[in-house]
């Protein structure tokens, strides 16, 4: 599919910007529909290994990382179709969109390290039904040191915005740099890039990386992870904290 521009190439850009807006939403939509299925699916994963029905509790793992595997194959496609709506201008030649969109998900695959095999959620998912009969042994393969961290794990690289030092779960508008990861608010971070003479570098310590304002957004997981890690210190919080009554007893 091409495009020509012209005197209305402006209507054009405009025109593809609402698009892809409309898609990218959609797409993110999905992407949090499959990792809610996932955290499911371990739920019930932790019921049938509880019955000892091995064969399919195999079989839900199968589809867990399945879904993984679309979940990232989303995530590409949400980064292409973001990168064309926020920097495609049409020009006088004809666009190639279909050259462009491959392009933009390939170096989308490029800058990701990340696999089904790897995720956290897979982590979870394995860890939850190996405890049912091993509470508190690693899983094969794994240090006892490697317990440490079950549920809580996930993608966020910082839990606290550098320049705010708020949460990351409080954050207003939060953003993440597609070069180094960090998370910041979104306000406070273009402040700071548009403050410097030049690019500015992270200003977590010890990162190299130097920012550039259009590189610096929400991208399709960033949302989604932030949810999963209030459900997840809402569900480690649980039930444990107990009032301490005995002061309103002697008062009375």
């Amino acid at each position: 599919m091409a495009s020509t521009s012209g005197a209305g190439s402006g209507v054009a850009a405009g025109r593809i910007r609402s698009h892809t807006s409309a898609i990218y939403s959609d797409n993110q939509s999905l992407i949090r529909e499959i990792r809610k299925a996932v955290t499911m699916m371990k739920d019930i994963a932790v019921d049938l290994e509880r019955d000892e029905r091995t064969e399919m509790v195999k079989d839900l793992e199968a589809g867990v990382i399945q879904l993984l595997e679309a979940s990232d194959e989303c995530m590409h496609l949400s980064e292409a179709i973001q990168s064309i709506g926020d920097e495609l201008e049409p020009g006088p030649e004809p666009t190639n969109f279909k050259k462009k969109f491959d392009e933009e998900i390939a170096k989308s695959k490029a800058r990701s390290s990340s696999s089904a095999q790897s995720q956290p959620l897979l982590r979870q998912f394995r860890e939850a039904v190996w405890h049912v009969h091993h509470a508190g042994q690693p899983m094969p393969g794994e240090e006892q040191e490697d317990i440490v961290m079950t549920s809580m794990q996930c993608n966020l690289l910082n839990v606290t915005c550098p320049l705010s030092g708020k949460p990351v779960t409080e954050l207003v508008d939060p953003v993440r740099s597609m070069d180094c990861k960090h998370i910041y608010e979104k306000k406070a971070i273009l402040q700071f890039i548009k403050s410097k003479t030049s690019r500015g570098q992270c200003p977590v310590a010890g990162c190299p990386k130097v920012l550039q304002a259009q590189r610096v957004l929400c991208d399709p997981f960033l949302l989604i992870e932030i949810d999963e890690v209030r459900s997840m210190s809402k569900q480690n919080a649980g039930p444990d904290a107990i009032e301490d009554f005995t002061t309103l007893d002697e008062e009375d």
